[in-house]
């Protein structure tokens, strides 16, 4: 049996990068979470940020220096999700929304990592998540 139980991104500050994505996504950070690892829960999935010596941010869309990742974030309103992202210290890379205002933004967060504000055709919101 195979389940995914944590995704990590290396960092130079975890409490740092574990703080934008608390808000970027509404979530605590993980009880017991320190300077060498912490964390932030998706019900059974943890979103990881380990600390490393020396780290080198990606530079999208540089292929000498490659993204090594990207998460996706499905939002019902693309501008006010991306004023808030913005605020929090994201940087906006690319800008793929059609003019029916469906498609995708590129940011980087604080320390270089790509991520996209989504808004897709046919997603509808629940209280339970998305369908």
């Amino acid at each position: 049996m195979l389940q995914l139980t944590d995704f990590i991104i290396d960092c130079p500050d975890t409490m740092k990068l574990a703080a934008f994505y608390s808000e970027v996504t509404g979530r605590p950070i993980k009880e017991g979470s320190h300077e060498n690892w912490a964390g932030i829960k998706f019900g059974e999935v943890e979103l990881a940020f380990i600390r490393v010596d020396d780290y080198r941010a990606p530079q999208w869309p540089d292929s000498e220096h490659p993204k090594q990742f990207h998460l996706d974030f499905e939002v019902d309103e693309i501008e006010s999700e991306q004023r808030r992202v913005l605020d929090l210290g994201a940087t906006l890379q690319q800008d793929s929304i059609g003019s029916d205002g469906y498609g995708w933004r590129v940011y980087t967060d604080p320390i270089g990592h790509p991520f996209c504000l989504c808004r897709n055709k046919g997603v509808i919101w629940t209280d339970q998540g998305l369908i």
